[in-house]
């Protein structure tokens, strides 16, 4: 079918999440798994919209439309009028989504120099979950990250995953040690493992080449 045309979202890097006026909670994602799909699928002839968040983007090594955001609600928000917008036909979530916000909002900065300091935290929504609800026909892909797991349970893992938010793909990825490994899932396929973002990355592509 190819990919010429094709609307794409994909989202990519950390969110945060705020503690008061100038800390946040976030995670050590790069963002480079969802720069290096932006770059391989525009490159096929998609027409690519890449959500990066709070990473460095000196990395993209061509010119794609690019909306930044830092925090988790802003991500949010991007993605709902964006799917309210246009017509996507697919929509990659790559983004290391914040899983807990701090339970209560500070709006000043926390004084500094307490002996002790106890941050209550709570699970934030799952965007994941909500995008089929706001989009039903896009075609989705979401992605499961387990470090320093075997392979039986991040499959299964990623299995509950395509089957909770209804996705149309997922991948699979660990790492251990310095050994990076992904599988991409389907409800009838299980390919891999792949050893490498970039090998990962041509298979995913030419996978969306055929259904989209």
């Amino acid at each position: 079918m190819g990919l010429k045309n094709k609307r794409i979202l994909i989202t990519a890097g950390p969110t945060w999440v705020p503690i008061d006026s100038v800390r946040v909670v976030s995670n050590t994602a790069t963002g480079e798994t969802g720069i290096l799909l932006a770059e391989r699928l525009q490159s096929l002839g998609a027409s690519v919209t890449l959500l990066l968040g709070p990473a460095d983007c000196r990395g993209l090594k061509v010119k794609i439309k690019t909306i930044r955001f830092r925090f988790f609600d802003q991500l949010l928000k991007i993605i709902k009028r964006e799917l309210g917008a246009k017509r996507y036909d697919a929509l990659i979530h790559s983004a290391a989504v914040s899983d807990y916000r701090p339970a209560k909002k500070y709006g000043s900065k926390i004084k500094s120099g307490e002996s002790v300091w106890r941050l209550g935290l709570v699970p934030t929504p799952k965007i994941i979950d909500l995008i089929k609800k706001i989009d039903r026909y896009v075609f989705l892909v979401g992605f499961k990250f387990a470090p320093e797991v075997k392979k039986g349970i991040l499959i299964n893992e990623t299995n509950k995953l395509i089957e909770r938010a209804k996705l149309d793909l997922a991948v699979a990825n660990t790492v251990n040690g310095k050994r990076y490994k992904a599988f991409i899932l389907g409800k009838k396929i299980m390919l891999g493992p792949f050893s490498t973002k970039s090998r990962l990355i041509r298979k995913l592509s030419d996978i969306l080449e055929d259904n989209l």
